[in-house]
């Protein structure tokens, strides 16, 4: 039997409907699906600055046992709002300091286990390698001024050169570095080329074939341990004091 032209408008308007509302609640449902896994990769990636013992660990128990150890406050020491925190992104903030803008620099300080001191404070930090953005999380002892441990990561750095500070072989030289020489904040530099031996305190071996990768890294170092100095030099006296 022929349907009316009414019909047949109808039904497709309402196949419209009920197909747009599908795919509508399933981007929904996927997009913050993928927030989460964002969410538990950060998660990861700073905790393996302090446990990289942890590194094959699931991301949900990795996910536990920062909700129980982090605490996140501003440069100030001042608490960072939930909400704020929640949305908060690194590569924006990087973005409004290179414009000289005011921007959210968080401190991640990794408690001990029974929550009464901190074992490390933990510095995110973005930049530009040699073709796409790079990013890191920076960790200190409590004396503000030992590495404890460094996460480096990357977008589209070359394989095998650039790419090469994702390795926790590279990443290691950092460990057990001072960023304070004679009492003056001094960040830790990757130098030129690689194969050095007897590097100062505040020098790291470099990446054969990478010099442009290092360039960024060094700038990223050095412009966030800057940025983060009035905390550094403050937390860093007031230890020095108490000993």
């Amino acid at each position: 039997m022929q349907q009316s032209n009414g019909y047949v408008i109808g039904f497709a308007v309402a196949m419209t409907i009920i197909l747009g509302g599908v795919l509508s609640f399933t981007a929904v449902s996927l997009n913050e699906k993928q927030k989460e896994e964002i969410a538990l990769d950060t998660k990861k990636q700073i905790m393996l600055s302090v446990l990289p013992e942890m590194s094959e660990s699931p991301k949900s128990e990795i996910a536990q046992v920062y909700d129980n150890r982090i605490q996140v406050v501003g440069i100030n020491g001042e608490a960072i709002d939930a909400a704020v925190l929640q949305k908060l992104d690194i590569s924006k903030e990087w973005k409004k300091l290179k414009k000289g803008q005011d921007a959210i620099l968080p401190i991640y300080k990794f408690m001990s286990k029974d929550g009464k001191s901190v074992d490390s404070y933990i510095l995110p930090m973005y930049g530009y390698g040699l073709w796409n953005d790079i990013w890191g999380y920076f960790a200190l002892n409590s004396d503000l001024q030992t590495v404890r441990g460094v996460v480096f990561s990357h977008k589209g750095e070359t394989p095998g050169l650039g790419a090469r500070i994702g390795d926790k072989e590279v990443q290691d030289r950092y460990i057990g570095k001072k960023i304070f020489n004679g009492g003056k904040l001094t960040p830790i530099f990757m130098v030129k080329g690689e194969g050095h031996a007897d590097l100062p305190n505040y020098e790291v071996d470099g990446l054969s074939g990478a010099t442009l990768t290092a360039n960024g890294l060094n700038e990223m170092v050095d412009r966030y341990l800057k940025e983060y100095k009035p905390f550094l030099e403050k937390g860093a006296s007031a230890v020095s004091m108490a000993q």
